[in-house]
């Protein structure tokens, strides 16, 4: 593992072998692995007792067979698990007919970097450009191919050499196979990902999920530093194509666009007040870049901006310009921020607007939907409006028991059958005994202090059955809400103290 390790380092070709070496390797070894301590754990179950007490328990052997064939089932199956690796996209393709200059400039560029041209051109309102040649799942329709991804909002804002710096850049991502070598590699590191998580739920299969989370951190660490290595030689072949200058432009523009766009959205995230459909973000964005631009703040939050991106991890700012040796002062990144572009490749799109509208309002109805659930989390519930938006999505929940009984979950607490409501402010801990015989108990601690120790409330509940795994969730998923609702009014109550 160490040796795979190390060759990651190499070069990209050797990256990806040494990965899907690894994968292969660490699969069989985790499978021998489990099977070995299996083996090992049948034999002490057996040998542990007849050395201490010259006895052995066929029921012991037996369990503890049936434990190593669950786990030998489980890590096998985890290893045909396949994950799911269609990405799906926001935007719209770019057809020649409604943007042809636009097709032209980026078959020019591409041309110039002798490489071949993307296949599609997709438009959308995220904060960055990126390419691919991964499978795109655009509205219901796979792309195939080079993609370019564009953005709208940051089109507008880019002087159209600033915008040939940044489309140039992402060509290189192509000529330089960074997007072929995403494109293999991602899913490998998605599968991969996927059989750790499988591996990491206990039992037999939890050392192996140690070993093979370990090489999984040393070889992001060797993808971390190639990643750097290819924004840097993708910014000098871009700023041979254009200019350091248009390079350097484009970089403050777009780290300021997505910083102050992310504060906007933090900060109608934060509002307790249950947002409308139109929220006009954009229009935001727009209006209050200039003046954020002016602000002191302004300055300090560049200092340790970076541009963002999908597939890569980008270096600062600081370090982006002097890699293409054209270093501006901090002072001036005010003026180049809010300097208005001349021309501007937005404009040579026939359907821009429209576009724009269209996914803005998407966007912004799955913001308000996302803020209403998490009002959700926030709420006590303080009155009947908030009432409303906690029932929403917290509606109590009925667990039928044996004789008609029931036991009932709701967003302020527990009501056992025949018994007042537990609620959540009186649970501090909470303990569900899985019954081999009889019916299974949940142990509920309640944060007083009684004779021996803290109170407690235990719970049996015979005939839950199948309904097990949906109560234990629901149970954790009500507790999570009211503990997040305490927190949220405890920072309250320390921002509002004087």
């Amino acid at each position: 593992m160490l040796g795979l390790s190390y060759s990651a380092f190499s070069d990209r070709r050797t990256q990806y072998r040494s990965f899907v070496t690894g994968w292969h390797l660490l699969r069989v070894a985790s499978a021998l692995e489990v099977l070995v301590q299996g083996a090992m754990l049948v034999w002490l179950s057996f040998w542990v007792t007849v050395y201490f007490w010259d006895i052995y328990s066929i029921k012991l052997v037996t369990i503890a067979g049936i434990a190593v064939g669950l786990a030998a089932i489980h890590t096998v199956r985890c290893i045909f698990l396949r994950s799911r690796n269609d990405w799906t996209l926001e935007g719209e393709a770019i057809t020649e007919a409604t943007a042809p200059a636009l097709w032209a400039r980026v078959r020019h560029l591409a041309g110039r970097l002798q490489t071949a041209a993307p296949t599609h051109i997709v438009a959308g309102i995220d904060s960055n450009f990126f390419v691919t040649e991964a499978p795109l799942n655009l509205a219901g329709t796979v792309l195939h191919g080079r993609t370019l991804f564009i953005s709208i909002p940051l089109l507008r804002l880019l002087d159209q050499h600033e915008a040939d710096a940044v489309l140039s850049h992402e060509l290189a991502h192509l000529q330089g196979g960074d997007a072929a070598s995403s494109a293999l590699l991602g899913p490998k590191l998605a599968q991969y990902d996927l059989y750790c998580r499988s591996m990491a739920g206990g039992g037999l299969t939890i050392m192996v999920y140690h070993l093979m989370a370990m090489y999984r951190v040393i070889f992001e660490i060797a993808l971390m530093r190639d990643s750097r290595e290819r924004e840097f030689l993708a910014d000098r072949l871009a700023a041979k194509l254009t200019s350091g200058k248009a390079i350097v432009q484009s970089l403050i523009k777009v780290a300021a666009y997505s910083h102050y766009r992310s504060q906007i959205e933090h900060k109608l995230f934060e509002q307790n007040q249950q947002h409308g459909v139109s929220l006009g973000i954009a229009n935001y964005v727009a209006s209050g870049l200039e003046p954020y631009a002016a602000s002191p703040q302004f300055i300090e939050e560049m200092k340790s901006a970076s541009v963002p991106h999908p597939f890569d991890s980008h270096p600062l700012l600081e370090e982006r310009m002097r890699n293409v040796q054209h270093e501006v002062a901090e002072q001036e990144y005010s003026a180049i921020v809010t300097l208005a572009p001349t021309t501007s490749w937005a404009n040579a799109i026939r359907n821009a607007h429209d576009i724009e509208q269209r996914l803005w309002a998407v966007y912004e109805q799955r913001f308000a939907a996302n803020h209403e659930m998490h009002l959700a989390y926030r709420y006590g519930p303080a009155n009947e409006a908030e009432l409303a938006i906690v029932l929403k999505y917290f509606p109590p929940i009925a667990f039928n028991l044996k004789k008609g009984r029931q036991i009932v979950i709701s967003y302020s607490g527990v009501t056992p059958p025949g018994q007042k409501e537990i609620s959540w402010d009186s649970v501090s801990k909470t303990d569900y005994a899985d019954a081999v015989l009889g019916s299974d108990a949940l142990t509920v601690k309640h944060p007083e202090k009684g004779f021996f120790g803290a109170k407690q409330t235990k719970i049996k509940l015979p005939g839950l059955g199948k309904q097990k795994a949906h109560f234990k969730a629901a149970f954790a998923h009500y507790w999570t809400r009211h503990q997040a609702m305490r927190q949220e009014q405890r920072q309250e109550a320390l921002l509002t103290k004087p």
